[in-house]
């Protein structure tokens, strides 16, 4: 069988939310001390330096110079989506044109509690050959599509698929042919409204 050529991974983070739910800034609200975009670029960011992930970009709305600074200071390129009122499908999509990697990692900016031990599990997954559609499933929410979602570079174009806030999770459904699920455990919550970031917190140290 031919090697993928090239046989890498790029992480992608999707930022440029609108946050509607939330209110304004929700990616630089504090989450115990930091803004809460800055724990999945963290994680992004060591896979990167280690290597797990062959370089890493970020979408961002305009004239968000908050989060396109963190992003900077996290080795991630930023790259503006002019409409995010189209949802994660536009985002997606700007992000994956002109990715030079085998295959996505895509993180979504609204989850803190990303892990690098999944991002490694998920990446050795697709070197394996297990799938062209990777995601982890949590032990704390077993019946909930997991992130982060490795994407292999066969299927990036039914990304044009997409419409809104739809992933290729919508077309690509569990069971489907090439979709893997990996188990791991805890969770890995959305924060879409101030009570999810809130529960986030739990008991200070």
């Amino acid at each position: 069988m031919p090697l993928r050529q090239p046989a890498s991974v790029a992480g992608l983070i999707l930022a440029a939310g609108l946050g509607r739910r939330f209110g304004a800034a929700k990616l630089m609200a504090p989450l115990r001390g930091r803004p809460m975009v800055s724990y999945p670029l963290d994680v992004a960011g060591r896979a990167h330096a280690t290597g797990l992930l062959s370089d890493l970009r970020i979408v961002v709305p305009p004239d968000d110079a908050a989060v396109t600074g963190l992003a900077r200071d996290a080795g991630a390129t930023p790259l503006v989506n002019p409409s995010p009122e189209h949802g994660l499908s536009g985002s997606l999509r700007l992000g994956l044109r002109g990715l030079d990697a085998g295959a996505a990692l895509v993180l979504l900016a609204d989850q803190p509690l990303v892990r690098l031990d999944v991002v490694a599990v998920l990446v050795a997954a697709w070197h394996e050959g297990l799938g062209t559609l990777i995601r982890p499933r949590y032990a704390g929410n077993p019946d909930q599509p997991g992130h982060p979602v490795l994407l292999d570079r066969s299927i990036w174009p039914l990304a044009d698929q997409l419409q809104g806030d739809m992933g290729l999770g919508h077309v690509l459904a569990a069971g489907a042919t090439g979709v893997a699920l990996i188990d791991v455990p805890g969770s890995n919550p959305d924060v879409d409204t101030p009570a999810d970031l809130h529960l986030l917190e739990g008991p200070t140290a």
